[in-house]
């Protein structure tokens, strides 16, 4: 293999793929990067076993060829060489890197030894505004479980039909709904998609109200944006039944300015995460929400207005699930709906479903 290409065209792509590298592994080829060269297009692949990414840029290829790279240092090599032309050749055991009047060279593993990647899958798919996709993917994640006692919990279960689609995350303390309209589907899609995977999707997507199209096909799912495609595998098994979770009426509910409360909330937290279970605590009547954080450091003690309709009530938040959750909104006014002290309390827009969180209280001895 013998190819000429743009040191920034090659950093820019290797930057791409190299999150698909494996990092923990007895397997050192998902550690590498695939590089092959064939008729002026310089493809580069990665995959860690649960997710792959291809990126193809545009080179001169001199000879044809293919080679796998340790992934990390040839990403932290080229990254250094993004104002210059590079010349790349593979023989044998090792791949050539010329600079200028430099040269350089890195250890190659047999390419034949590089997992096969499935590119074609489109046995389902559903379609959406690019924009509409990220937002979906910012609005849920960061409710999904971290641990590995309930795999599919790491995941967000992903539903699409009769127009909409609906992303739905949960780790057992809180849960986050969010629905945005498709532009059009080949089948009703109903998975469970790994948290990594669609974290690695919303970074790829530009801020560019662009269709995009989401395929699906058995327990794989792929994506493609530009010259860079993405495929991963789904989680397998039931996801929870959230219809059981939701409740169906409210004692008390309030309507709050988004900005107001999110910036008290800010403050208060500062204390609050000073003590090993991060409370709020909200006390909400007719004249207004008083959101205290009381700690060995300090206190805080703010006073938020609001509008109630039903009883007064008091709860205790961990700051943590309510912060997140009011960074995720960009309404400018939220509902609050509650039942007690010991119920979930379920933010949702002031108008309309396009999203939903619902967050257990925290229990206090008070």
């Amino acid at each position: 293999m013998k190819i000429i290409c743009e040191g920034i065209e090659l950093s820019d792509a290797v930057m791409k793929v190299v999150k698909a590298c494996s990092t923990k592994t007895t397997n050192p080829i998902l550690e590498t990067i695939k590089i092959s060269a064939e008729n002026d297009v310089l493809t580069l692949l990665a995959t860690d076993g649960e997710i792959s990414i291809q990126k193809k840029i545009k080179a001169e290829v001199l000879e044809e060829g293919v080679a796998c790279v340790p992934g990390k240092y040839f990403s932290d090599f080229i990254k250094k060489l993004e104002n210059a032309q590079l010349t790349l050749t593979c023989e044998s055991d090792k791949l050539d890197i010329r600079y200028g009047d430099s040269e350089s060279s890195i250890q190659v593993l047999p390419a034949e030894d590089f997992p096969a990647i499935d590119m074609k899958i489109d046995e389902k798919s559903f379609s959406l505004l690019s924009k509409d996709l990220k937002d979906l993917i910012a609005k849920t994640t960061f409710c999904c479980a971290q641990d590995d006692s309930r795999p599919v919990l790491k995941g967000c279960l992903i539903e699409a039909k009769e127009g909409t689609v609906t992303f739905t995350a949960l780790d057992g303390y809180r849960m986050a709904i969010a629905r945005r309209d498709v532009s059009a589907a080949n089948g009703d899609v109903r998975i469970i998609c790994p948290a990594r995977t669609l974290n690695e999707i919303g970074r790829m997507i530009s801020a560019e109200e662009e269709p995009l199209e989401v395929f699906v096909q058995k327990n794989m799912l792929l994506v493609s944006i530009e010259d860079t495609v993405l495929t991963s595998r789904l989680y397998e098994g039931d996801f929870i039944n959230v219809s059981n979770i939701i409740p169906k009426a409210f004692t008390s509910e309030i309507v709050v300015d988004k900005k107001v409360l999110d910036e008290s909330v800010d403050r208060a937290s500062v204390l609050a995460r000073t003590d090993k279970n991060s409370i709020l605590c909200f006390d909400i009547k007719e004249n207004g929400m008083a959101i205290t954080s009381n700690t060995s450091i300090g206190r805080v003690d703010e006073s938020v207005p609001v509008e109630l309709e039903g009883k007064d009530v008091s709860i205790a938040l961990n700051s943590k699930y309510i912060g997140e959750c009011l960074s995720a909104v960009d309404e400018e006014k939220v509902r609050i709906c509650f039942n007690g002290a010991v119920s979930p309390c379920v933010v949702l827009p002031k108008e309309g479903d396009s999203f939903l969180y619902l967050i257990l209280p925290v229990r206090t001895t008070a």
